[in-house]
């Protein structure tokens, strides 16, 4: 009996880790997803540690994942509510 709820367990994880999101690739979250936002979070902190700071993902957010990153006002910056923002800034911080 025991065996059995093992081998249940097992499969019932194995099934569930190939249901995933697909917010996760091999080189990292999905850019624009809720995952790649964290990560991006988790790179950057945007609060001051006291649980203080702009909603992640918001437009205030983003802006100051640009301060962060000593880009904000560039013109090269596409617009924050666009899929290419969400690409720039990944490729920003991957380097």
């Amino acid at each position: 009996m025991r065996l059995e709820r093992l081998l249940y367990a097992a499969v019932v994880q194995l099934v569930l880790s190939g249901c995933s999101s697909g917010e996760q690739s091999a080189a990292g979250p999905v850019p624009c997803t809720t995952s790649w936002n964290e990560y991006v979070e988790s790179m950057l902190a945007t609060g001051d540690g006291m649980g203080h700071g702009p909603d992640i993902g918001s437009d205030e957010w983003k802006s100051v994942i640009e301060f962060k990153l000593g880009i904000r006002g560039n013109g090269d910056i596409p617009d924050r509510s666009s899929a290419a923002w969400c690409t720039f800034i990944d490729a920003q911080i991957r380097e």
